[in-house]
């Protein structure tokens, strides 16, 4: 059986880590993972399905925004990435987009997002964690909640930004205890969502590989 090849999105140094569990993960469910970084992008059109990772903040310039906080950008990741979201989104490709990646498919459908959750968070802590300590509270009817086989989960967290308003095409499939947006997905699409939550780290939990799993078994059906 021919493997799907699955793009894996990141910064031009860095982010080993998280880019190494993602791609156990593509090989662990029968895939072939292909990293891209800026300057990659006449490879960016040679996959069947993407997986967008987390990172630095996106330029709020991307959504008609002035900055709020201190300026963490990374101009060269944003196109590249914004590149290969479109063509993956124009050409019915399956995707996964992780922190930074679910915030930056929001964004290329339109939507933008909060620049700065602390004001925001009143029953959740603010604490960065790569432990699932944290609460989501999932869509019953949702792709997600199909997938994880339950309304509530635990999670971890990482960002310091979310989604607000939602771009065209997406809808809001979980959120935590403050209502903040914890994951989006595209109805009527075979697979794409985005998760504010870190699932590389929590691979040894069973609903967390899942996601990887459909990933790849949408990819496979369009080979």
């Amino acid at each position: 059986m021919k493997k799907p090849v699955i793009a894996i999105t990141g910064p031009d140094r860095g982010a080993t880590g998280p880019r190494f569990l993602v791609a156990w993960a593509i090989r662990r469910y029968g895939g072939i993972p292909l990293q891209l970084r800026p300057g990659d992008e006449e490879r960016a059109q040679r996959y069947q399905g993407v997986v967008i990772t987390g990172g630095h903040d996106i330029d709020p310039v991307l959504y008609a925004a002035e900055p709020e906080v201190k300026p963490r950008y990374d101009g060269a990741r944003d196109r590249l990435e914004s590149a290969v979201i479109d063509h993956a989104l124009s050409h019915g490709l399956p995707l996964l987009g992780i922190c930074r990646g679910a915030q930056l498919l929001n964004v290329r459908c339109g939507g933008n997002l909060f620049q700065d959750l602390r004001s925001r968070r009143k029953l959740t802590s603010h604490r960065r964690t790569v432990l699932p300590l944290k609460t989501l509270c999932v869509e019953p009817d949702s792709h997600l909640a199909r997938l994880l086989g339950r309304q509530r989960a635990r999670i971890n967290s990482l960002h310091n930004q979310a989604i607000n308003r939602v771009g065209d095409g997406l809808v809001i499939s979980a959120r935590d205890l403050d209502q903040i947006p914890q994951a989006i997905e595209a109805p009527g699409r075979s697979f794409v969502i985005g998760v504010q939550w870190h699932p590389e780290f929590l691979l040894f939990l069973p609903r967390q590989r899942c996601l990887f799993q459909a990933l790849l078994a949408a990819a496979q059906e369009s080979l």
